[in-house]
């Protein structure tokens, strides 16, 4: 399932990760674990984050996903499921059908 996850680093982890040389490594080994579709890193109100879309193979994945947010930059993380155009398109046919 198709999953859009956004991690946000509280300034003073991100710093301590930069300072430290590991921001850029352990999001290196993160996203080579998720493999994502798509992945963004921005700055919004004062703080970083980053919006990867991925696929969810089984929610006990969700661990494995999360945790390495959580244990590297003590960040806040919020996953969901989301839609690329293509799925939009089969469930826009699927109501047209009464389905």
């Amino acid at each position: 399932m198709r999953m859009i996850l956004k991690a946000t680093i509280p300034v003073e982890a991100g710093n301590d990760a930069i300072k430290a040389g590991r921001l850029g490594t352990v999001m290196e080994r993160i996203l080579g674990d998720l493999k994502p579709e798509a992945s963004y890193f921005y700055a919004e109100k004062g703080r970083r984050h980053a919006m990867v879309v991925f696929d969810l193979k089984d929610t006990s994945d969700i661990p494995r996903v999360v945790e390495p947010f959580f244990l590297e930059f003590n960040a806040e993380v919020e996953i969901q499921p989301c839609m690329n155009v293509d799925d939009l398109r089969v469930a826009m046919s699927k109501l047209s059908q009464g389905v």
